[in-house]
């Protein structure tokens, strides 16, 4: 079941735009975040002055907190956080969105990459709000626990 729950959980979260990123000494806050279905880590892009890029000049323990009703994906990663430097993953993932915050774009002297190296995550991947009021009907009828979905630990 887990390497089910982790091919799942990268196939939703590829499709989820942002989550809430914290570190050790800086709150959380929400971010967009970048990855991949094949997993590796999760990359972020802010300015320098934030708490999250003075945080992370070495790396940091951290967390990821993703909610998303509409992949119906909830999870909670802890990893690491590291500022870095690496113009091809930053020439990979720029995007408009990315642009409208930074007057020069990614050639901005506030550019800040930031690297999340997921460790481990509880995962809860759900069939969606219509499946969840199914299950709950379903076991008022028949006494049965509902089957809300795949919960579990992965580790990466």
């Amino acid at each position: 079941m887990a390497d089910t729950l982790k091919k799942e959980f990268w196939d939703r979260l590829e499709d989820i735009r942002a989550g809430m990123l914290s570190a050790d000494g800086a709150p959380a806050v929400p971010m967009s975040h970048y990855s991949d279905d094949d997993g590796g880590p999760i990359w972020f892009i802010t300015a320098k002055g934030t708490d999250l890029a003075k945080t992370a000049t070495l790396p940091t323990p951290s967390q990821y907190i993703v909610c998303c009703p509409h992949e119906s994906l909830y999870a909670r990663i802890d990893g690491t956080l590291t500022a870095v430097t690496d113009a091809e993953t930053l020439d990979e993932i720029w995007n408009g969105i990315a642009s409208t915050w930074f007057e020069d774009g990614k050639q901005d002297e506030d550019v800040q990459l930031l690297r999340f190296d997921p460790r481990e995550a509880e995962v809860w991947a759900t069939g969606g709000s219509l499946n969840f009021m199914y299950e709950v009907a379903k076991s008022k009828m028949t006494g049965d626990k509902p089957d809300l979905g795949d919960h579990g630990t992965i580790r990466f």
